[in-house]
């Protein structure tokens, strides 16, 4: 029952993608996914989903930039933004708000105990980095065994150049 409800979702989106009755010229129709092997073939066929790009972890300016952008709004005291990105080269956006959530709720903990809130400082953000484990790993693991042994049409030789180069 599953699969023929899945099937016929994704038969409705195909048929409303294809707009048979709706003239489609002029709009652009973006996807993300973070299992692009478990894309049904028929949404890249040309004229739908026909390419992929891959869109690696940020860089380090990226993550210098994002740990700017999320403590923004947050007491914080001395922190060097350049060594806590470089010390998390695989995080991902969603890792980085790990890490300072993480801080966050020590700095709470810790004004529990003594009734003083402390700001956030460059250690708690490194502590916390160390506890948290990148959630791109996992992902590249799997990426890689699909990259690897299922790229008959070369749809993640992106994704083999990355790791290459990561090397």
């Amino acid at each position: 029952m599953k699969q023929s409800a899945g099937r016929q979702l994704i038969n409705q989106f195909l048929q409303e993608l294809d707009g048979v009755e709706y003239d489609n010229s002029g709009i652009l129709i973006l996807g993300a996914t973070n299992t692009p092997w478990h894309m049904d073939p028929a949404f890249r066929r040309p004229g739908r989903f026909d390419r992929m790009i891959f869109v690696p972890p940020p860089d380090q300016p990226a993550r210098t930039a994002m740990l700017q952008k999320k403590l923004q709004n947050k007491p914080v005291e001395q922190i060097d933004y350049e060594s806590i990105s470089k010390q998390i080269p695989e995080f991902s956006g969603a890792d980085i708000e790990a890490v300072i959530d993480m801080a966050v709720e020590a700095k709470l903990e810790e004004s529990f105990k003594d009734g003083v809130p402390q700001p956030i400082k460059t250690k708690d953000l490194l502590t916390a980095a160390k506890r948290h484990r990148a959630s791109t790993r996992e992902w590249f693991s799997v990426a890689k065994n699909f990259a690897l042994y299922a790229n008959e049409a070369g749809l993640y030789d992106d994704i083999l150049l990355y790791l290459k180069n990561m090397k």
